[in-house]
């Protein structure tokens, strides 16, 4: 079968849910064609839906260096180390990717979101702030996500302390 197709089917199952037949269509791939980018990207898709973090890593990391400009691959790459390693090692991701990508709002969001989880409030909420001024979405992101629980405690906190 030709590799677009191969790729189509694995694009299809993904957007299904149907993330064990996608996995099966990418190992169908020969060879010659497992270092294409686009079969490399797929795979990162399907690992990532696995939640195979430690095995997602290598692979997301090659893709964000070969396509810097693309900042979902930093965000995969950084999700992927935040879980299989450690929150420092993925803020350090992300704050590289802030060189070529200031202006992305999910990027400054997760900064936040380690940053809450690190103690550090003042800064979450800079960054939160930055994401929402960015895309107006995250403000309804960070009324929920468990992440960003001890930010919004504090600020209930000192709202009604006042």
């Amino acid at each position: 079968m030709q590799l677009k197709w191969l790729l189509s089917h694995t694009r299809g199952y993904l957007e299904l849910g149907m993330v064990e037949e996608a996995a099966a269509e990418l190992e169908r791939v020969p060879p010659s064609a497992a270092q294409h980018f686009d079969v490399r990207a797929l795979r990162a898709l399907v690992l990532q839906e696995k939640k195979q973090w430690a095995a997602l890593v290598p692979l997301a990391a090659s893709l964000a260096r070969e396509k810097p400009d693309d900042p979902g691959w930093w965000i995969m790459w950084a999700y992927a180390v935040r879980r299989a390693e450690s929150l420092d090692a993925a803020e350090k991701i992300l704050l590289q990717a802030t060189t070529n990508h200031p202006k992305e709002a999910t990027i400054q969001f997760n900064l936040g979101c380690y940053a809450c989880q690190r103690g550090d409030l003042v800064r979450a909420r800079a960054y939160v702030d930055c994401a929402i001024a960015l895309d107006k979405h995250f403000r309804e992101a960070a009324t929920s996500d468990p992440d960003l629980a001890p930010l919004r405690e504090h600020e209930a906190k000192n709202k009604s302390s006042t």
